[in-house]
């Protein structure tokens, strides 16, 4: 597709899941969820999204924090589209207890850490330089902590319990999937209470839920180096055409460029 290049790997730096540089000029993303957590800077352009139901953009002096399992979406907030450079990070460098003030404010304008960051995207790109990579990151995850901490205020609101357990249903049988009668039957709920109860605590239907997983579970498979036709059953798709449409969707372009991308190594630095 005209106007987009992308490129994808996953960097021998502990904590580091994938690196994700793009260019997009009219593709929207869905909503949609992520294991990890999503440290995303914007390069050209900007990009909009809705997080947790509240709007939010990312102008090129900003670092952008997304908590994982939190649904998000994004689309261009500029005609030309954007350029954006993303580090997804496991939960050894952020834990769960800054989801809440990751999510009341993602968007963090901090020069110093836009500027490691950038610095981080840097090492990531030279194969080689895992050590430099590791210990630029050890500063950023330092930093972002720090901003967390300060944002720190009461206890978010809980999950409410039935959403909850689906949503730990779903995530123990991404590959095998779950129908809403089981589910039904499981929680001891009818399937549209379900289905409202989810969509009402996290802002996404069950069905896009389990979906993201299972992308995110693609990716995974496809930097590991597996192609399309064998990741597709291994991720919970039921052929490879079921998982191109909603690859395509959810990443912006299709598995097996994806996968072209990451084999091609690191893209230039564009810092």
């Amino acid at each position: 597709m005209a106007g987009q290049e992308v490129s994808a790997w996953r960097p021998r730096v502990p904590g580091v899941t994938e690196v994700f540089h793009a260019r997009f000029t009219e593709y929207a993303y869905p909503m949609h969820v992520h294991d990890a957590w999503t440290l995303l800077i914007v390069d050209a352009g900007a990009v909009r999204y809705d997080l947790d139901r509240h709007e939010h953009g990312t102008p090129h002096d900003t670092v952008s924090l997304l908590p994982p399992h939190v649904p998000h979406n994004g689309s261009p907030a500029t005609p030309g589209g954007f350029r954006k450079r993303v580090v997804y990070l496991d939960g050894s460098r952020l834990g769960e207890e800054f989801i809440g003030p990751a999510v009341d404010s993602p968007d963090l304008r901090d020069p110093v850490l836009r500027r490691r960051v950038g610095q981080l995207h840097s090492a990531l790109a030279r194969p080689g330089d895992e050590l430099e990579a590791e210990s630029r990151l050890v500063l950023v995850a330092e930093r972002l902590r720090d901003h967390l901490r300060r944002r720190s205020g009461p206890g978010r609101r809980a999950d409410p319990v039935l959403a909850r357990a689906l949503r730990e249903l779903l995530d123990a049988r991404v590959v095998e999937g779950l129908s809403l009668e089981d589910a039904g039957r499981l929680l001891q709920a009818h399937p549209a209470h379900l289905v409202r109860t989810f969509s009402g605590a996290y802002g996404i239907a069950p069905h896009q839920y389990l979906m993201s997983r299972r992308v995110g579970r693609a990716r995974r498979l496809l930097l590991d180096g597996l192609p399309p036709g064998e990741v597709a059953p291994v991720a919970g798709f039921y052929d490879q055409a079921h998982l191109t449409r909603h690859f395509k969707k959810s990443v912006g372009v299709t598995p097996g460029r994806y996968r072209r991308s990451s084999l091609a190594g690191p893209a230039p630095d564009a810092s």
